[in-house]
């Protein structure tokens, strides 16, 4: 055997396992599994962090559930830095934290640097609203964007054949111009969502629908404007709320918080918060749902 049909077939392994062990490592990576030391007895604030796009809610109302049944958990504390995101998963985590608070255990929501569209839809739920003055909140509305590739298609020569069994089956297709009548029937169904914003919204802030249309047309609020308009119950920090949510779980003294701890991963190791980070990105970038309660940023 030739030495360079050697030096190619050693070259050829190590690429190889380089990918194979690259592979292992960002599987490693996507565990985002968070526990919390529930052992124990104690006066004790549980926090729970919403953070990012809001693309699936299966994970944060798992831990919901978790801790509202925990009798070592007297309050909940979520804290969101968010600018919304999916209609639906949006929906489930408020249905989520209505229940709790509905079921007389304290949920306390601390707005970080944005809590927008679906980030402030879920903190509606909760039985206290705490923002920071300079917090990011509103955007009441909805959004639905649909790229269009039409052009470039044009200018190389590609075209896309479509067998459908309906007019609309093909609606919102990157390969094709939307129709007058595409653009009333997405219209219809981003109305009917917006119209069901507006209705938690008036039954959480005790806001008639009408007068709250004024405002709910997508800007954005700081706190301070928000507090003005009746969107959030008071001006506070993180600290501020964890006091809060004491207070209101009947905690005297100091309150034991505890937060969730993340397992360390082979990924970690190697490349410390990278896929952590790369996570995020996949969230606000690739897994766009369609319908979104979204701030826009």
């Amino acid at each position: 055997m030739k030495k360079s049909t050697k030096l190619f077939i050693w070259l050829a392994c190590i690429f190889v396992g380089i990918a194979v062990l690259l592979v292992i490592i960002i599987a490693a990576g996507g565990n985002e599994e968070r526990e919390y030391d529930l052992s124990g007895g104690g006066q004790r604030i549980a926090v729970v962090n919403l953070t990012g796009t809001i693309v699936s809610s299966r994970e944060i109302v798992s831990t919901l559930k978790t801790l509202a049944g925990s009798p070592n958990v007297r309050a909940i504390l979520l804290r969101i830095d968010s600018p919304g995101g999916g209609v639906a998963a949006s929906q489930e985590i408020y249905e989520e934290v209505k229940s709790i608070r509905d079921s007389g255990k304290p949920i306390v929501v601390s707005m970080g640097s944005i809590a927008a569209s679906g980030g402030y839809y879920v903190s509606c739920g909760a039985s206290r609203i705490v923002a920071n003055p300079g917090t990011i909140t509103g955007s009441i509305g909805v959004i639905a964007e649909f790229p269009n590739f039409t052009k470039l298609m044009e200018k190389i020569g590609l075209e896309m054949d479509v067998v459908k069994s309906g007019k609309y089956k093909d609606s919102g297709s990157p390969f094709r111009p939307p129709t007058e009548e595409d653009k009333r029937v997405f219209q219809s169904v981003v109305e009917d969502t917006y119209s069901q914003f507006l209705d938690v919204v008036s039954s959480a802030r005790k806001v008639p629908v009408d007068k709250l249309k004024r405002i709910a047309d997508g800007r954005v609020f700081t706190g301070v404007q928000a507090l003005k308009l009746g969107l959030v119950d008071t001006l506070g920090s993180y600290e501020d709320a964890i006091i809060i949510a004491g207070q209101l779980g009947g905690i005297k003294g100091k309150p034991v918080v505890i937060e969730p701890r993340r397992q360390r991963t082979l990924a970690d190791f190697f490349f410390g918060d990278f896929f952590s980070n790369l996570h995020l990105f996949e969230k606000d970038f690739v897994d766009q749902p369609v319908l979104q309660y979204k701030f826009l940023q």
